[in-house]
């Protein structure tokens, strides 16, 4: 199991590369120096209550989002499915088959 430090800073630099944000603009936005940012982005560093906070604040998630691990991006799932699909022409006439029936249920 990797280490929550690790897991939280990586959460927190996709997040931060999501929103356009680099580590000095973070730094800005939550009060801190930017090598401060680096330490936690790189599991160096755990932030305290008030920094993680004001890191949340920053941008823009509620700080339990921060600790919603995933092990795989959405970037890293959309590529290993795209890449099964298309090396699967069963697989992807399967997953076709099941998109037709729930596409429904994302309609607004």
């Amino acid at each position: 199991m990797q280490d929550i430090k690790k897991q939280l800073g990586q959460k927190i630099k996709e997040i931060r590369k999501q929103r356009n944000l680099t580590q000095e603009k973070l730094a800005e936005l939550v009060g801190i120096g930017t090598p401060n940012i680096s330490y936690i982005e790189n599991g160096k560093f755990a932030p305290a209550f008030d920094t993680l906070q004001k890191i949340a604040q920053a941008l823009k998630v509620e700080p339990w989002e921060l600790y919603k691990f995933d092990n795989k991006s959405n970037l890293e799932i959309k590529n290993e499915l795209f890449c099964a699909l298309e090396n699967d022409e069963k697989l992807l006439k399967l997953v076709y088959e099941f998109f037709l029936s729930v596409k429904f249920l994302f309609k607004n």
